[in-house]
């Protein structure tokens, strides 16, 4: 097997649960292969540069293995190499993250009926 499709290979390495929802994913642009945006049937090959952009965070990884089909997880991190830049990257922002928790302000308890008002006054509903 020389090249696999985009969508099918980011499913097969589990960054997406579904194909489907990878397919949508590259037809949102947030995939890029190479700097380019890339669409779901476009081949991959051993050595391409991949950009995802998916609920887990900005990756940028080299393709080294090439599957159609999922397997498990251990197996599937074997299909690429994460850079480091992208490494740092991602636990920069989730030290962020993690920061911005401290400051969060939560409320005691429950909203009272005049809150639920408010909030409903303000989102616009009645």
């Amino acid at each position: 097997m020389t090249s696999v499709r985009v969508d099918k290979w980011l499913w097969a390495a589990r960054f997406f649960k579904t194909r489907s929802l990878a397919a949508r994913s590259c037809t949102l642009g947030r995939i890029q292969c190479n700097g380019q945006p890339a669409k779901a049937a476009r081949e991959i090959r051993a050595g391409d540069v991949l950009r995802v952009a998916n609920d887990s965070g900005d990756f940028e990884i080299v393709v080294l293995l090439l599957s159609e089909v999922r397997g498990p997880a251990s197996v599937a991190q074997t299909f690429y190499r994460e850079t480091d830049a992208s490494h740092e990257l991602r636990r920069k922002v989730s030290a962020e993250r993690k920061a911005m928790r401290q400051f969060e302000v939560l409320p005691a308890g429950r909203p009272s009926k005049r809150d639920r008002r408010r909030i409903i006054q303000f989102r616009g509903r009645a």
